[in-house]
């Protein structure tokens, strides 16, 4: 099934839900260092309630490191960012992806989006009525969520709680 990589994140809590969503759905969870937090920080552990356990962690020393057990692994690297062209809507995803969402504040760094076999995005309101065009972006634990359900929802095979 698809795995969640959160490329240095910076928000304890945003990493916390993240955790708590790929315990709910079991699905791993990649960190790539330099975290802005210690994983430790009692912010994460909350946000993650209980559900630590149950979530399969990984933690990365670099990008260096997460793209050379990418590779051993197998799989597409699927990069969420406002610069993506295609909505993730209308990709298909496949069960060895590695969904990969950047930094809160300044997302994923062009080297990195370089990496991406795919860079998808998800679509927003831009309007002359909000200043600076609209919303930039969605918060990671809800942008991680909307894109992850998806990709389930797409390779989940139809049947009885399926639906």
């Amino acid at each position: 099934m698809p795995r969640v990589v959160l490329y240095q994140p910076q928000i304890p809590p945003n990493t916390g839900n993240v955790a708590r969503t790929c315990a709910a759905t079991a699905q791993e969870l990649h960190l790539v260092a330099p975290l802005g937090f210690e994983i430790s920080d009692r912010q994460v552990r909350r946000a993650g309630l209980d559900y630590w356990p149950f979530v399969p962690l990984h933690q990365h020393a670099d990008w260096g490191a997460l793209q050379r057990e990418r590779r051993a692994r197998g799989g597409r690297l699927v990069a969420l960012s406002a610069l993506g062209r295609d909505a993730y809507t209308h990709h298909a995803f496949a069960d060895d992806d590695w969904l990969l969402f950047g930094r809160e504040t300044d997302g994923l760094p062009p080297a990195v989006l370089a990496d991406a076999d795919i860079c998808l995005t998800i679509p927003m309101a831009r309007s002359r009525q909000h200043p600076g065009g609209g919303v930039r972006s969605l918060n990671l634990a809800s942008a991680v969520a909307v894109v992850l359900f998806e990709a389930l929802r797409q390779l989940e095979p139809p049947g009885p709680g399926n639906n």
